[in-house]
């Protein structure tokens, strides 16, 4: 990976911005392609108010170019918390999924997006409560992992349609969720812990973390999928990426301490296992490389890139390993790595 390219003043032909006509928070990347260049990326709005929107656009790495279709665009109850695309689509099209107030499956062909299912968990009720984010798991793609305010993390056969099982996971609101292997996953919390559940053994959870001053909530996690030993987390309000080996619990190993703001989004490297991305409040997208043992004055970032405003999501895909996808304001930008 050449990260040499990715600095404050990159060249135009190094990233491509694709504005929309609303406030962008949650985006997905497509691992299917309908042609060998072009690439589906769903962006979700971030409005305040009941309806707002998802819009499927194309990515063409040959032409640097992203169009919006204004057939793939659909409107959607409250904000997107998280889009995500399966993993392993099929030929016969592909399934998006969104987490807001239920957790939504959506088909999308080449010309329409249409509803599959809204699965809801409330036995006694036609609310649920708020879902903060959800997980797919790649090496089970019937299984999706969802987080809510209300304390629970909740598996999801979404062939079958029905709940496989439901954990109270945490103390307080469960802010993210995110799946290491088949069988197990792990959450953050407003109660400042990060905790890793095992499918077979529902009556326990092991405490990887917890904030170093009390009810810190955790925001974000991102499990290492290229070394499952590695686990990064942020904390609200704070610039602080906290990395976690889960073979060591309650000590991080790496604490990168390099925005000038509050860090807002993580993700892993998808080809590498040393290397992380973040991005935040002071506008910055940080890529780090953990190969080192921390100095007295702790890691530098080896790349920096300034964005326009706040960066507030961020995807590094598998799918496209040489592109990082960052949300601000109304703007999805990828930058080439």
């Amino acid at each position: 990976m050449d990260t040499s390219t990715l600095e404050s003043q990159i060249r135009s032909d190094n990233y491509v911005t694709y504005e929309s006509p609303y406030a962008l928070y949650s985006m997905a990347i497509s691992s299917a392609t309908s042609h060998s260049s072009h690439r589906r990326i769903a962006v979700g709005s971030f409005i305040e108010e009941y309806t707002n929107h998802v819009d499927i656009v194309t990515f063409d790495e040959e032409t640097l170019s992203i169009k919006p279709n204004p057939n793939l665009s659909i409107n959607h109850p409250y904000p997107p918390t998280k889009l995500m695309f399966q993993p392993n689509p099929n030929l016969s099209g592909e399934t998006l999924a969104s987490s807001g107030d239920f957790l939504r499956l959506w088909r999308v062909s080449d010309d329409s997006i249409e509803p599959i299912s809204v699965l809801n968990n409330s036995k006694s009720s036609e609310f649920c409560a708020p879902l903060t984010s959800f997980d797919w798991n790649e090496v089970e793609p019937r299984r999706i992992g969802t987080s809510s305010i209300d304390t629970t993390c909740t598996i999801w056969d979404i062939e079958k349609g029905v709940v496989e099982t439901q954990f109270i996971a945490h103390d307080k609101e469960v802010h993210d969720i995110a799946w290491g292997e088949a069988g197990s996953f792990a959450s953050v919390s407003a109660d400042g812990s990060v905790r890793v559940f095992d499918l077979r053994d529902k009556e326990h959870s092991m405490i990887i973390y917890e904030s170093p001053h009390p009810d810190t909530p955790l925001l974000r996690l991102a499990w290492n999928k290229q070394d499952l030993s590695y686990m990064a987390t942020i904390l609200m309000d704070s610039n602080k990426i906290v990395i976690l080996d889960i073979r060591s619990p309650s000590m991080p190993v790496a604490e990168l301490e390099r925005h000038r703001g509050s860090v807002n989004a993580i993700s892993w490297a998808p080809v590498s296992c040393h290397h992380i991305c973040s991005a935040g409040d002071d506008s910055d997208a940080l890529i780090w490389e953990l190969l080192t043992v921390a100095g007295p004055n702790g890691i530098d970032p080896i790349s920096r890139y300034s964005a326009g405003s706040e960066i507030n999501q961020l995807q590094w895909s598998a799918a496209m390993p040489n592109w990082i996808a960052i949300a601000f304001a109304n703007k999805l930008q990828l930058l080439k790595v």
